[in-house]
């Protein structure tokens, strides 16, 4: 075997692998052991974390992530990086929909037409970065934006497509022999990638490029041919990774995987591949991968908060790094005293163990187990916190007296175990839903688990729900950010004995017992159109900002919205805009269509971060004849509302809404309420109708400058 060498160059030669050695290095080995201290930990702490099942769906929600994962390890290996992965799902999740759906095309032919889409965008990307001499870093957040762009611009902004035919979602929700269906694809894939970077010639070429390309030319090696590869493989992963995608959740839409290009990169570095180049792990990466996985899935059956999931994760990805440019720095140092000292006194071999000697493992080993005391030493935190509450639960509960709704008595009451989930943590809607919720909770005796997504993001949803059925919590209650894309996973719940509520939005009929529903779209399109009616004096122009696309809720109220202008002639919906549930990019709409329509009259946002967006874009461009009406809340809009920018606010109790939720989860978990009820008696808002499955809060309220200083919400 002959070795690669590279004459009158700082780098070292590409390290050859002996044909019988498991390619593990130390890093991987400690990575191994924090994955084992995780497994430890949550086995006992996480309810049902050991079991199968849990093992299953880690796995599953998974797959995505380590297909692009697996496709970017031999990319980083040869120097390069790939920041377009997760856009070049979404291209090809839409170009799939439109395919079966517009085109017309079986979903065997429209996949076969995706995966040459996949693998186009990344002969692209190789063609940039080979002929063009672009640093990869360049190119790719270029394409990053470009094909993402693509898939919001063939959408033309209009939600996605759902509806495909049980023969491809069998693809994401099916399962042979026990096994669920991407796994079949996931293995495979990551014995190619090991095979390819560990045992092929084309691997020991790949990790030659990385540490010297000049030298590898000069070695032989065509560069520009190998690297071009890496980079279709990776869009061809990428598309695969798409058509998993969008068979599991039933819908492709052009936001799919947003944000997946920094997990893969993040499992990939983990594992001991060099940010640099030249150095690989295909072990590394799958035990970076599964050692974030179980990270976030341990905590939530712990029941610990999320957000400390990022921080450990973040700590682990810095440590990784800089230990990499520690070795690195090591290994030039190590070079220049290895030409400056007598060649006879040293072989080959003892130079190329520059690359790990004995402090450097000190420094490797020293930071990972600070690493794993962080994990262990949060954990401890938390189920100190954890043991107060049940203490204090105990103590409340356990003596005589009030409180306990059973009799006799000397053993504790299960309590009701409900997740709760809005669409996004942040948006202070569902804070103000969370405190009605919690107080529901308090008076009730029930153990409420408040978790959900950081943005509206329909995945993150789905990993809740799938968390919480391997919990086996009593009851799931979500405001649905995608119908059709949390509805199955919702099935699946009801399969498993959970019931299931929703409110704000809802999913679809089979896949709940009951919708805890504001008030009808009906009532609440035509109140908004009402008041922008009246305050337009019956005429003239505005523009509608909405929220999420896929957003069932704010769909049907656009909709009732749109389906009544024939009852007013003299008012023009100009345009509808999306602002992703988000203030500064209302703000940014806000200020676009006062741009784009000098005749605008009024803005109409349907949805509680769209109201004080929209009226600081008003406010900001001096436009004292547009005025602003639509769903918001009191609090963040009593300043525009005295102001005279904002003319009225429509909504309902929000912390009613979550009351409500709360309420009815433990009636249908009870069996108090079911289907054919009339009537709901929900606590302190006493009697409420049923309509259908349908429980109905109330009529829209609008709050207006003589009565928004009565409401603290």
């Amino acid at each position: 075997m002959s070795t690669l060498t590279t004459p009158n160059s700082d780098a070292p030669a590409a390290p050859i692998e002996p044909r019988g050695e498991f390619p593990i290095a130390p890093q991987q080995v400690i990575l191994g052991l924090i994955l084992l201290v995780e497994i430890a930990v949550f086995g006992v702490l996480g309810e049902n974390f050991l079991s199968l099942r849990n093992l299953l769906t880690v796995s599953v929600q998974n797959v995505e992530l380590g297909l692009l994962a697996l496709a970017l390890t031999p990319v980083i290996l040869t120097g390069g990086i790939d920041l377009s992965v997760g856009s070049m799902i979404g291209l090809c999740a839409v170009s799939f929909g439109m395919l079966w759906r517009d085109a017309h095309l079986p979903p065997f032919l429209a996949g076969v037409v995706t995966l040459g889409i996949g693998a186009g965008g990344g002969w692209l990307n190789g063609v940039l970065i080979t002929r063009g001499r672009i640093p990869p870093l360049i190119v790719t957040l270029g394409t990053f934006s470009l094909f993402r762009g693509i898939a919001e611009g063939v959408t033309a902004g209009q939600g996605s497509y759902v509806g495909f035919p049980a023969s491809f979602t069998f693809l994401g929700q099916g399962a042979l022999l026990g096994v669920p269906t991407q796994l079949w694809i996931a293995i495979p894939a990551a014995v190619f990638f090991y095979l390819l970077v560990h045992r092929a010639t084309a691997g020991r070429a790949l990790s030659a490029i990385g540490f010297a390309p000049e030298g590898a030319r000069h070695a032989g090696i065509n560069v520009d041919r190998l690297v071009g590869f890496t980079y279709v493989l990776s869009g061809l992963c990428a598309a695969i990774a798409a058509l998993i995608y969008v068979a599991r959740f039933d819908q492709a839409k052009a936001d799919a995987a947003l944000g997946y290009e920094l997990g893969a990169i993040t499992a990939v570095v983990l594992g001991g591949t060099s940010i640099f180049g030249g150095r690989a792990s295909v072990i590394g990466t799958l035990l970076g991968l599964f050692a974030v996985a179980f990270l976030e899935n341990g905590q939530a059956l712990a029941g610990f908060k999320r957000e400390i999931t990022g921080i450990l994760v973040g700590v682990m990805l810095l440590a990784a790094i800089g230990l990499d440019f520690t070795r690195l720095r090591g290994g030039r140092q190590g070079r220049t005293a290895a030409r400056t000292s007598s060649s006879s006194s040293s072989s080959p071999s003892d130079s190329e163990e520059l690359d790990m000697r004995n402090s450097q493992l000190a420094v490797l080993c020293a930071v990972i187990v600070v690493a794993a005391l962080i994990v262990t030493g949060g954990n401890f935190v938390l189920v100190k916190s954890l043991r107060l509450d049940a203490g204090r639960a105990s103590a409340t509960g356990g003596g005589g007296g009030s409180g306990g709704s059973g009799s006799g008595g000397g053993g504790t009451e299960k309590k009701l175990v409900v997740g709760m989930m809005p669409k996004s943590k942040g948006n202070a809607y569902f804070i103000a839903c969370q405190k009605g919720a919690e107080e529901a909770a308090k008076e009730m005796n029930i153990d409420l688990l408040w978790d959900g997504p950081t943005s509206a993001d329909p995945t993150e949803q789905n990993k809740i729900v799938e968390t919480w059925v391997t919990r086996k919590v009593d009851v799931i209650s979500v405001a649905v950010e995608n119908a059709g894309g949390l509805s199955t996973s919702l099935k699946k719940a009801r399969d498993a004995g959970i019931k299931v509520i929703t409110w704000d939005a809802d999913a679809n009929k089979d896949a709940r017992n009951f919708f805890c529903n504001q008030a009808t779209p009906d009532g609440i399109g035509d109140t908004l159109l009402e008041t922008a009616s009246k305050q337009m004096g019956g005429k003239g122009r505005f523009v509608i900002i909405s929220g999420s696309q896929t957003a069932a809720n704010l769909g049907l109220w656009r909709d009732r919205i749109l389906s009544r202008m024939k009852d007013y002639p003299g008012l023009t919906c100009a345009e509808v805009v999306y602002c992703d549930d988000k203030q500064n990019v209302a703000l940014d709409l806000g200020k676009q269509m006062l741009n784009k329509y000098p005749d605008l009259k009024l803005i109409m946002a349907i949805c509680s971060p769209g109201v004080p967006g929209a009226a600081e874009a008003v406010k900001q461009s001096g436009r004292s004849d547009v005025k602003v009406i639509g769903l918001g809340l009191p609090n963040e809009n009593k300043k525009y509302v005295h102001e005279g920018v904002t003319q009225a606010v429509i909504l309902w109790k929000t912390g009613d809404l979550g009351y409500l939720a709360v309420a009815a989860s433990k009636a249908v978990a009870e069996g108090k309420l079911k289907p054919g009820d009339k009537t709901f008696n929900a606590g302190r808002l006493g009697p409420l109708e049923i309509h259908d499955t349908d429980i109905i809060l109330g009529k829209p309220f609008v709050f207006t400058k003589e009565n928004i200083d009565q409401f603290d919400f």
